[in-house]
């Protein structure tokens, strides 16, 4: 059986700060109304429509995924694999492995497919697929090359050798190139983009790690064996932590014996930066792409986003703009790699803005900061039907709610109440309360904070539905 393995992480901080590491770039809503995710799913469904498909994330986007996949008819059978904390693609993919071993058997393979990749021509897509299923067959631990379109520096390169049934043996990986190099593997025709995209037998990428990186094998199989099975199910946290942060191009493909790389003919872009970005979608006259609100004065080469705000872009060429509400980036399309140093420096300086938005995901739904003072904060929650917050309480800030939409069954103290719309209440500070949605609408809130202090981490919680306390 051919499962597809959906690989949903990492934090994108070269697309911020659309991209941020609470609500990742295979969350972006492109101009088509789908996500990045939304889009890996339908190319998964399309090769293996009836097998399980398996979504290895974080924990903290379990629920996002969830609520995403519920939205998606083509899902199906969903299973989840939650990593507690980040440690690159090797650990997911051999823990990944050791699942489907368990519950589907050493027979199968898996199709490893990152989220944040964007293929449009999905008939050659299935063709190349099934080339590779063809080569793990064989017992390769096969990849899939791009035919390199330009001397690309930011991408790493497979070298082909012998061919094969389906393919071509891989005779060494390169690391990403200068651009002299670059130019070279472009004029040779004989190396590929890594694309990232594997097609693996589990059996043969087992027995294969177990021969070029036992420790970490090993701890990996620790971990798993430490591991609750459930759905989700949520790999062991204490064993985790203590496995190698490495990813499986460097752990066992480059050391692998049999291993084989699949020419890719379908258009492929791993969205990797603004500049990726930036050549999606039809151009004016210019040259120029929009994505939101813009006008273009005088300006040529340029991609501008907007979430919301108009942005005029006068006597520019060759500029990124993006403007996400909070955060404005402004770069020249040769710099967009740097991107990552400005969420470094954001990161240093403690500033909440690298690695969340205005809106922010939970469990049960989001809210938005509408003002954040040093003696107020001001929020508007959306409470999902059905869902409930934490019995919490906070040590240094009072809140008062006032429901917009929807009906409210709210807790302060030993005192529960349903406050409809254009009603209020008051939670004083060290006060239990809790908030719930019994209806199947909506809930919106406005919540007025008043204190000295309004940092997340002054939330005591005492219960949680979602295994936060």
């Amino acid at each position: 059986m051919l499962i597809p393995l959906i690989l949903s992480g990492g934090a994108g901080t070269r697309l911020w700060p659309a991209s941020r590491r609470s609500y990742p770039k295979p969350f972006m809503v492109l101009d088509d109304g789908e996500c990045l995710l939304e889009k890996a799913v339908r190319r998964a469904r399309r090769v293996a429509p009836d097998a399980p498909l398996l979504t290895v994330t974080s924990r903290d986007h379990y629920f996002l995924t969830r609520d995403l996949y519920e939205r998606i008819p083509e899902v199906g059978q969903a299973r989840f694999l939650l990593e507690p904390l980040a440690r690159n693609t090797a650990p997911a993919l051999l823990a990944a492995a050791l699942w489907a071993q368990d519950q589907v058997g050493p027979d199968a393979q898996l199709l490893v497919l990152p989220a944040d990749h964007l293929i449009d021509d999905l008939d050659a897509f299935a063709e190349a697929v099934a080339n590779a299923s063809r080569l793990a067959a064989e017992g390769y631990l096969t990849t899939f090359g791009v035919a390199p379109t330009r001397p690309e520096t930011g991408y790493g390169y497979i070298l082909r050798g012998a061919e094969l049934s389906a393919g071509y043996a891989i005779e060494r990986f390169v690391e990403k190139p200068d651009l002299a190099t670059a130019q070279e593997y472009l004029r040779s025709g004989q190396y590929y983009w890594n694309s990232g995209m594997f097609c693996f037998p589990v059996a043969a990428l087992l027995a294969e790690a177990e021969r070029s990186c036992p420790e970490l094998m090993q701890d990996v199989q620790t971990t798993w064996d430490a591991t609750e099975r459930a759905e989700p199910c949520l790999l062991n946290r204490e064993r985790f932590a203590e496995v190698a942060d490495i990813s499986i191009d460097y752990a066992v493909m480059e050391r692998a014996e049999r291993r084989a790389v699949v020419p890719a003919s379908f258009d492929w872009n791993d969205i990797g930066s603004w500049e990726s970005m930036g050549t999606l979608g039809s151009a004016d006259e210019r040259g120029n792409r929009v994505s939101g609100p813009a006008v273009m004065v005088e300006s040529s080469n340029c991609y501008v986003r907007s979430s919301g705000r108009t942005v005029a872009a006068v006597g520019l060429e060759d500029v990124l703009i993006v403007d996400s509400g909070d955060a404005v980036l402004v770069s020249h399309r040769r710099s967009a790699q740097a991107v990552k140093q400005v969420v470094d420096r954001l990161r240093a300086d403690g500033h909440p803005g690298a690695d969340t938005h205005l809106t922010v995901r939970r469990p049960w739904g989001s809210y938005t900061i509408l003002e954040d003072a040093d003696d107020c904060k001001v929020k508007r929650l959306v409470v999902k039907p059905g869902q409930i917050l934490s019995l919490q309480l906070h040590h240094r800030r009072s809140e008062h709610w006032t429901v917009v939409k929807g009906i409210a069954r709210v807790r302060v103290g030993d005192d529960e109440v349903d406050l409809l719309a254009n009603q209020s209440i008051y939670i004083p500070v060290e006060t239990l309360h809790r908030l719930e949605n019994r209806t199947d609408e909506d809930i919106h809130l406005i919540e007025v904070q008043c204190g000295d202090y309004f940092g997340e981490d002054d939330i005591e919680r005492f219960e949680d539905r979602y295994g936060r306390v």
